[in-house]
């Protein structure tokens, strides 16, 4: 059997790997491939996951769906084109006789569909919580949203449903359990998001090893995404809201864990801090200090920033859902987009509930930390809120167990 994974998004392709590096790793394993419909896939190429069919980077960079002005230019950037070679791609695939692992959201599940394959959907954008919680349906959202009685609407759900889909996997247990009642064959066995965060104790030590002991300490770990130009725009609004921080919290040791994806330009992110008034530290080429603040910056200690983190700041996607995960509080900060704008922070706060502190402002954050960390009822309910709505790691494996099953009937 020859299994071609086909997913719409950087983060939708990392969710991917992890399941198919579990599901290789089985005894008799299918012979797996992928088809990254948005980017190049790189998360696939590192874990030696071949790719067949074109892959193009366009000017959206994956998200025409935050800002309509950019369907015109990924149009003119050859979209049409490359979605219809796609096509073409997972066709031949179902005329080889292969299956196809959906990823993300309608658009590989209806291009799975389209194959004439076998197939199976993991589904990563939706979730009822946007639309409700376990008390029931969600103040002040509109009647247009989940008319078909899910946010799944009828057409994905017929596609769900359809005799050639094998198997249907969601991102939590609320939307399973609505999906059930509305006849699609839906199960949670937890979230990939969760896996492979586990904090190494040589990283642990080496990032708490930078800063002076203190008998009163704060540490506050900085997600500004993994986009470029976005990132820096991001980082620029991190910095105003780590002085309110700072002038809130006088009497600790702030400790400032910046996780910066490997892919930007560390340069930028230190001209910022120099910009703003931070002071290196000698012999410490990426570690600053200003007032009571001591911020160092990272690109390989992303799980272990979250681990010492009491409280996070972020403008991202997939690393905030981890942070939440992980129990942590989480204060986000819309920016110019075109990704982390006002519109993805109000959703992901509906996603993600009270774990995620919804700040308009740099100047709140401080204000809005201090009043959370000081409600130990609140911080509990944060914790619990997050093994509930990410769940716990391992869910990679249980994915890749059901999957193997499927297929090994097929």
């Amino acid at each position: 059997m020859d299994l071609l994974c086909v997913s719409n998004g950087h983060g939708e392709d990392s969710i991917a790997v992890r399941l198919l590096k579990q599901l290789r790793r089985l005894p008799g394993a299918p012979s797996l491939a992928a088809l990254p419909i948005v980017g190049e896939g790189g998360a696939f190429q590192k874990a030696g996951i071949p790719i067949v069919g074109p892959t193009q980077t366009l000017p959206s960079g994956g998200f025409i769906y935050m800002d309509r002005r950019q369907a015109m230019r990924d149009i003119q950037g050859g979209l049409l084109g490359l979605t219809w070679k796609q096509l073409q791609t997972v066709r031949q695939w179902g005329k080889a006789g292969g299956a196809i692992l959906a990823v993300g959201d309608i658009v590989p599940l209806a291009m799975a569909w389209y194959s004439g394959a076998p197939y199976a959907f993991l589904g990563t954008a939706k979730s009822e919580y946007f639309l409700r919680d376990e008390t029931g349906r969600l103040p002040g959202r509109p009647l247009t949203e989940g008319w078909g009685g899910s946010v799944y609407l009828p057409w994905e759900r017929w596609l769900m449903s359809h005799r050639r889909c094998q198997g249907v996997f969601v991102r939590d247990q609320l939307t399973a359990e609505r999906l059930q009642k509305l006849r699609v064959p839906a199960i949670y066995p937890g979230n990939p998001m969760m896996d492979d965060l586990g904090a190494a104790a040589d990283k642990l030590a080496q990032l708490t090893g930078t800063f002076a002991p203190a008998e009163a300490v704060l540490t506050v770990a900085l997600l500004p995404g993994s986009r470029a130009p976005e990132a820096f725009d991001n980082w620029q609004l991190m910095l105003a809201a780590i002085d309110s921080i700072l002038a809130i919290f006088p009497e600790r040791q702030v400790r400032l864990l910046g996780a910066i994806a490997p892919s930007l330009n560390q340069a930028a992110f230190k001209d910022a801090l120099l910009d703003t008034g931070w002071q290196p530290i000698a012999g410490q080429p990426l570690a600053f200090s200003r007032h009571n603040g001591f911020l160092v910056l990272s690109t390989n200690h992303f799980a272990e920033c979250l681990h010492l983190a009491d409280a996070v700041i972020a403008t991202a996607g997939t690393a905030t859902e981890q942070a939440v995960g992980l129990g942590k509080p989480v204060f986000t900060l819309p920016g110019p987009g075109p990704q982390f704008t006002y519109a993805f922070a109000e959703a992901q706060q509906r996603l993600l509930g009270p774990s995620i502190i919804l700040t308009t402002q740099p100047a709140e954050v401080g204000a809005a930390m201090r009043q959370c960390l000081e409600d130990s009822d609140r911080l509990q309910a944060i914790a619990e809120n997050g093994r509930r709505r990410m769940g716990q790691a391992g869910a990679a494996h249980q994915m890749a167990l059901a999957l193997h099953q499927l297929y090994a009937t097929h």
